[in-house]
């Protein structure tokens, strides 16, 4: 028995951010606009990511003294995204990402704030900068939130505090840094203020998508949990609705002026994985959300869409653990650690953007010499020093991993190499050399430590390299590190408007994208923290704003 249709000017299905800003955007253009959403909780993978949102030119960076003009912002990215992605995209990003940004400020209880000195991720190309673009939520008090704080997807990595992208990077290098603990010391004072008015503190992409939420909220959007797009209604060469289920009805939800797909990539169906992507891959490797399994892309497929980028994703060398693989972000900076592949070599600078690493992964791997997985080699004064995955300095790895085959550990470099099973001389001579490298304070072979983006999760403390120490103090470690993701980047392929785009390049009427459900306007490249969730939240409102006035 099929549940009588519901009506709406928009319907959105997906509540990450894109789809949220895309809802706030219908709303504050005077349309009726409903959320449906495949899980029990709101958020999707937007929850559990850092929050960062790259957006050039916005106020937040303004009001900082970020300069930055639109002549910068163009040549960056069309350096970053390249020819893979057609030029009008690109200038409809950066047109009207800024606006997106001061809706959002203007209709949620967001307040975002510059990260400082967070590097585009290619600074020293044309229009790149040091400072960084980045801006991310400022934490949030959940009360803001009212009784939608118990439908809140879960962070990625649960913490009983809330830190900020600017309080990690300091408390990465360990409580010694006098950054670290005035950081730690702000840390303290939210945690203990909220604790004392018994409330959380939410940051990163919780308190992103928690704030979107509460915007929505204001505003009388309804989202719809547990409610899974099923499929997309056609009437007469048009999309009019999606086709849902809640519980065990089934649903039409129809949209008078479209239907944005904002459901999120692939990167949890295997079967889609094995068929767009390199080997070795798998679902067990992505910190995105576990309902990604590219039920919108699907639905658009089915409709002749045209899709692009497929075969990437928002790659990071992760290390795989048995409760979900570890995103490694800081810890391949800090000085005292290499990345090696089977033969005992380098094969990349550690500190590179994470995509460009699981790309020289991909590139380098060979039966003869796998890169997959590759090893994190690091000796004890880096485990006396720095945090690593979350656990404080000195802190033992635990015996889980060890039994996992998540690490290894040796006296000698020797005895590692054969733990591991890679070439013990290729082991050798590479930290001999690299050894090297870090007392002269230049790496010759990769460059590590030449850009501001590799210094800024480096150690200042250590000069003249902050990204750069020698291995030699034992016993000798080497983590396991497999290409993991935040999400695949492949999907929809959409116009300047956000239209879905068939093969011939003619758009589907009443059908739109943004997100990771969509071919990324950063094509196989990431310009810089955010990068993901700016263009995302961008397309939304393009999305929107294109269906208000077609109506």
């Amino acid at each position: 028995m099929t549940t009588e249709p519901a009506e709406f000017d928009v319907v959105v299905a997906g509540s990450g951010a894109a789809g949220m800003t895309a809802a706030l955007t219908a709303a504050d253009l005077g349309l009726s606009v409903v959320i449906i959403e495949k899980a029990g909780a709101f958020g999707g993978s937007t929850a559990r990511s850092g929050g960062g949102i790259w957006v050039p030119g916005n106020a937040v960076l303004r009001a900082a003294g970020v300069a930055d003009t639109a002549g910068q912002a163009r040549a960056y990215l069309a350096h970053v995204a390249g020819a893979d992605v057609p030029a009008d995209l690109q200038q409809a990003f950066l047109e009207h990402a800024p606006a997106m940004l001061d809706l959002v400020l203007a209709t949620t209880p967001l307040r975002l704030a510059w990260v400082p000195g967070y590097a585009d991720y290619y600074p020293e190309a044309p229009g790149g900068l040091a400072c960084g673009r980045s801006v991310e939520p400022v934490p949030l008090d959940s009360r803001k939130l009212g009784g939608e704080l118990a439908h809140l997807a879960r962070p990625y990595l649960p913490s009983p505090v809330a830190i900020t992208q600017a309080e990690y990077r300091w408390l990465s290098l360990g409580p010694r840094h006098p950054r670290a603990v005035t950081s730690g010391a702000r840390v303290a004072v939210r945690a203990a203020r909220g604790r004392l008015s018994g409330h959380r503190v939410l940051s990163l992409g919780q308190a992103l998508a928690a704030g979107l939420r509460a915007g929505l909220a204001a505003s009388g959007v309804p989202v719809w949990l547990d409610t899974p797009m099923t499929g997309l209604e056609v009437r007469d060469g048009r999309v009019t609705g999606a086709h849902a289920r809640r519980g065990d009805e089934p649903l039409l939800v129809r949209a008078r002026c479209g239907v944005l797909i904002a459901t999120g990539g692939f990167e949890r169906n295997e079967e889609m994985r094995r068929r767009y992507q390199r080997e070795p891959t798998g679902a067990q490797w992505t910190t995105g959300a576990p309902e990604n399994t590219g039920d919108g892309i699907l639905a658009g497929l089915d409709l002749g869409a045209a899709v692009g980028l497929m075969d990437d994703a928002w790659w990071g060398p992760s290390i795989p653990l048995g409760g979900g693989p570890y995103f490694c972000l800081a810890e391949r900076s800090l000085p005292g650690c290499l990345l090696v592949n089977g033969a005992g070599q380098r094969f990349v600078n550690e500190s590179a953007p994470y995509v460009d690493a699981v790309h020289a992964m991909y590139d380098g791997n060979t039966p003869e010499n796998p890169h997959i997985p590759a090893w994190l080699v690091f000796d004890q004064r880096y485990r006396d020093r720095y945090v690593f995955a979350g656990l404080p300095p000195g802190k033992s790895l635990p015996r889980r991993w060890y039994a996992a085959g998540a690490v290894v550990r040796a006296d000698d470099l020797a005895g590692l190499a054969r733990e591991a099973g890679v070439a013990a001389d290729g082991l050798v001579k590479t930290v001999t050399r690299f050894n090297e490298f870090a007392v002269a304070g230049r790496d010759e072979e990769f460059g590590r430590g030449d850009s501001a983006y590799d210094r800024y999760y480096g150690d200042p403390r250590v000069r003249p390299n902050p990204n750069l120490a020698p291995l030699a103090r034992p016993p000798f470690y080497a983590v396991k590190i497999v290409p993991g993701d935040l999400g695949t980047k492949g999907g929809l392929r959409t116009d300047s408007r956000a239209r879905v785009l068939r093969e011939d390049g003619t758009p589907i009427p009443g059908l739109y994208a943004a997100g990771n459900a969509s071919a990324s306007v950063m094509g196989h490249s990431y310009a810089g923290a955010g990068a993901t969730i700016g263009p995302a939240m961008t397309f939304g409102y393009i999305a929107a704003r294109e269906m208000a006035a077609a109506e």
